[in-house]
């Protein structure tokens, strides 16, 4: 009895992930977007619940929500180890309204926290010559200044970091 459950239980799941991978096929057949979004798409798809966006999880968390650029293909968030990973299409850079400029690699790591992101990993910044960002926080909750460490700490207005912007490819890193 047992063996002829499972046999039933397996021919179900398996019927069942037919169906939803022909469902996913028919869905991507449907919309003209770039290669980005669909791999967007069908990463929140297979995760079973609907994700965020990036800017309203920095915002939930007190950050601005422009401090990643727009075009990202997806993130992952590990809540219990506080692990945030950001995942680009290719290197890229956005300049903001205070005339500062950052460049992102393919994969950006970081632990997100309440209002600051810590320990980052693939984001630098002009100052004089490119630095790597370790530390992006709030001056003070609701602040009105944004501090990037990079190498020396930098305050910046937070409003320049209000709005996701396109990027730009480049290069290197």
């Amino acid at each position: 009895m047992e063996k002829a459950l499972t046999k039933v239980g397996s021919f179900w799941i398996s019927k069942k992930a037919k169906e939803e991978f022909s469902s996913i096929g028919e869905d991507l057949s449907r919309f003209s977007s770039t290669v980005e979004e669909k791999a967007k798409w069908i990463f929140e798809k297979l995760k079973g619940k609907p994700q965020k966006s990036l800017p309203d999880l920095l915002r939930d968390y007190g950050l601005p929500p422009g401090l990643f650029p727009r075009n990202i293909i997806c993130y992952e968030l590990d809540e219990s180890k506080s692990k945030l990973i950001v995942h680009l299409p290719s290197i890229c850079e956005v300049g903001f309204k205070d005339s500062s400029v950052l460049r992102y690699s393919t994969r950006v790591k970081a632990f997100l926290s309440r209002g600051k992101l810590s320990g980052i990993e693939g984001m630098k910044t002009r100052v004089l010559v490119w630095v790597k960002v370790s530390h992006i926080s709030l001056e003070s909750y609701k602040s009105d200044k944004v501090c990037f460490t990079a190498g020396v700490k930098k305050l910046r207005p937070r409003d320049a970091y209000e709005i996701p912007k396109d990027s730009v490819k480049v290069e290197e890193f």
